[in-house]
């Protein structure tokens, strides 16, 4: 049985990107099962946040780094206002 750390936390980061592009994110991420799922905080805006599992934040990273390749993706501060 290996130990909990109970310290470890979902990391979240928000980024705009461009609104007709968040179903391709949601899909790319979401296919690592367990790495990070997408919301959409502003459709209108297209901002989004990244909720991280703890320990996974090296590997979204590269794929981000390589998906900003092909999609506008560009960081954001939490909206005010909105419920996430």
């Amino acid at each position: 049985m290996s130990a909990i750390n109970e310290s470890a936390e979902t990391a979240k980061r928000y980024y705009r990107v461009d609104r007709r592009e968040i179903a391709y994110l949601r899909f790319i991420l979401e296919a690592y099962d367990g790495l990070a799922v997408v919301s959409t905080l502003d459709p209108e805006t297209g901002i989004i946040v990244l909720r991280i599992s703890p320990g996974c934040e090296p590997d979204v990273e590269r794929i981000l780094q390589d998906l900003k390749r092909y999609i506008m993706m560009e960081p954001a501060q939490p909206p005010i206002g909105i419920l996430e």
